[in-house]
């Protein structure tokens, strides 16, 4: 979507739950002056029946989220993304992360069925950040938040998304990938944190990058 030497147009910010996603969304939306697509997870009525009763919900809590991000995405392309920039706060491609975690076989087949499907019509970002965190991190923003239905994520099923995000990315490669661990900054708190980010982002290219903070 952009030419050799742009700044990326169509971004996506990535990474497991309580990690600063939509945060940073906001933020790089504001100075980029760029469009959001913010993922509606609170609206899918199985998220919170799946962290009470993980077997029994989440092919469907799976199933939905697959075909609502799909439907977003379809809307790109009614966007110009040669004139505004847009920035997403999810990759469609990750949705498998989740699929593996927590689905039993013969869900997973139908599931790969029909996300390969979807996947061949859905644009391909000009740059994914993923934004890692330790557990004990993740835990203790997912408190602070205080969503409800959260409060029943364990340490354990959150320890292993971790460690399914950090693989899946590990050996991402389908667009310029800019890896960015949050106990190294406060983009929130800290402009020049903030500025520095900025212009890691502008400037990225092909590859995988990790960011390195000033001084």
């Amino acid at each position: 979507m952009r030419g050799a030497g742009d700044s990326p147009r169509y971004i996506v910010v990535e990474g497991p739950i309580g990690v600063g996603k939509t945060s940073l969304v906001e933020r790089l939306s504001e100075r980029l002056g760029a469009r959001r697509l913010l993922e509606s997870a609170d609206d899918n009525p199985f998220l919170a029946p799946f962290y009470n009763d993980a077997r029994r919900y989440a092919f469907q809590a799976q199933l939905w989220f697959l075909l609502n991000r799909f439907r977003q995405q379809q809307e790109l392309a009614q966007w110009d993304l040669f004139r505004q920039t847009l920035i997403a706060d999810y990759l469609f491609a990750k949705d498998k992360i989740f699929a593996y975690l927590t689905l039993e076989d013969h869900e997973l087949a139908l599931y790969e069925r029909v996300h390969a499907l979807l996947q061949v019509r859905v644009p391909t970002p000009d740059l994914v950040i993923f934004l890692q965190a330790n557990t004990d991190t993740l835990l203790h923003r997912i408190g602070v938040r205080g969503k409800p239905y959260e409060r029943e994520i364990n340490r354990e099923y959150l320890e292993e998304l971790n460690a399914a995000y950090t693989h899946f990315f590990f050996h991402y490669t389908a667009s310029p990938l800019l890896v960015v661990n949050t106990s190294d900054i406060d983009f929130v708190n800290r402009p020049a944190d903030f500025d520095d980010l900025v212009k890691t982002v502008r400037e990225a290219r092909a590859g995988t990058h990790y960011y390195v903070p000033r001084g």
